[in-house]
């Protein structure tokens, strides 16, 4: 019988919570590898919290407009998680030896706007990157060809239902006629980088309303001008 162990290990658990709206469910997903940890909390697919081990803390993600819970010895918890991890880990290895590493490439890149884009208006560019493992993915912005970090950031990697991962990146920027942008993606499992781009259109405001108000006023103006004129024809 031939058997995987994934170099990745993770540790899921589930629970379904009542409130007085409803349903909701929260998961808890705690992982290793060689190189990296995570601890992650998730509420109905948004994450809510998690881990950042490079600086020793834990991370509340809630928008600020939102109820915040207190994550006290949350970070605790998932440092002592990664100890049990990294130990079910090395007994993994000592079972099977050699086993081969899983590697794959990411199945989709995309890169597209949050908003409409206006020129002169600043905006945010996606690029949502998923189907990988292990995870993390490395990625990278330029903006006519230059590296860009002012005003980049990345999410923490999700798990998918196949066992793949997703992570999303995302850019802030004015839109300014001609400037092209760039979505660079780096993984193991690819031989050379993925690279997404995305051109800012050199589009004039758009003058449509305006003009469809002008011809309205027109066709008004006219149509009060023949009321008048059958008006008096009518009383000669």
């Amino acid at each position: 019988m031939k058997m995987k162990v994934w170099v990745l290990l993770l540790v899921l658990s589930s629970v379904i919570c009542v409130s007085a709206d409803g349903l909701y469910e929260m998961n808890s997903v705690s992982g290793c590898s060689d190189t990296d940890g995570e601890d992650v909390l998730i509420l109905d697919d948004e994450v809510v919290w998690y881990t950042d081990f490079n600086k020793q803390k834990g991370v509340d993600s809630l928008p600020a407009f939102a109820d915040h819970p207190s994550f006290e010895g949350k970070y605790e918890e998932a440092v002592a998680n990664q100890l049990i991890c990294r130990q079910n880990l090395k007994m993994a290895r000592t079972a099977m030896k050699d086993f081969p590493k899983r590697h794959e490439a990411p199945s989709s890149v995309a890169i597209y706007t949050t908003l409409n884009v206006e020129i002169g208006v600043q905006n945010t560019l996606i690029c949502h990157v998923t189907g990988f493992y292990p995870a993390p993915v490395n990625v990278t912005w330029n903006k006519n060809t230059k590296k860009v970090v002012e005003g980049t950031s990345i999410t923490v990697p999700l798990s998918n239902k196949d066992g793949t991962f997703t992570q999303t990146s995302k850019l802030d920027f004015v839109p300014k006629g001609g400037d092209v942008y760039a979505c660079i993606v780096e993984h193991v499992a690819l031989t050379q980088p993925l690279t997404k781009v995305y051109a800012v259109d050199n589009a004039e405001p758009i003058l449509g309303p305006a003009i469809f108000c002008g011809v309205g006023l027109t066709v008004g103006v006219l149509g009060v001008a023949a009321g008048i004129y059958l008006f008096i024809r009518g009383r000669k």
